[in-house]
């Protein structure tokens, strides 16, 4: 039996300055405040809001999360858009606002993909293309020196 999911509701980030970082997220993604979080005598998260598009991101201040966690450079998410020429409205948002991104890559079969990291560094994945291949196929990808390499067996047994 399949769970009944239906999309991503929340994506939550630890962040080291929280009012930075929802002022970022705010403008980058225009999102809306509709939460917070009042703990110690201070806000302590938020979640911000697209209605629309029907997601949160939430942030919390790292050193309030169960651990400290530092993601700086990994990739925690990917936001899809649909087409890849629509991945230059991304590119110029980003750059109306001054935020750094990395080039549009082209990923053959699995369309574009380009890269903006938030205030703390944690790479947020735009891109425009098929999630995986067909329902029932499979791809490996190695990475070593050199290019990366494909694989068609997996090799994780669970």
């Amino acid at each position: 039996m399949r769970l009944p999911i239906v999309g991503v509701r929340q994506i939550k980030l630890p962040v080291s300055d929280l009012a930075r970082s929802a002022r970022w997220y705010s403008d980058l993604f225009d999102l809306e405040l509709a939460a917070e979080f009042y703990e110690e005598s201070a806000v302590r998260g938020v979640v911000l809001a697209d209605h629309d598009a029907g997601f949160v991101i939430g942030l919390r201040e790292r050193e309030y999360c169960a651990s400290q966690p530092v993601l700086d450079g990994f990739d925690v998410c990917a936001f899809a858009v649909s087409t890849p020429e629509q991945m230059t409205t991304v590119t110029a948002r980003c750059d109306e606002l001054g935020v750094v991104h990395g080039e549009i890559e082209d990923r053959g079969e699995f369309g574009v993909a380009m890269d903006v990291p938030d205030p703390d560094g944690t790479v947020l994945r735009f891109v425009a293309g098929p999630h995986t291949g067909p329902a029932g196929s499979f791809f490996g990808l190695a990475f070593g020196a050199g290019p990366p390499e494909f694989y068609d067996q997996p090799r994780l047994s669970f």
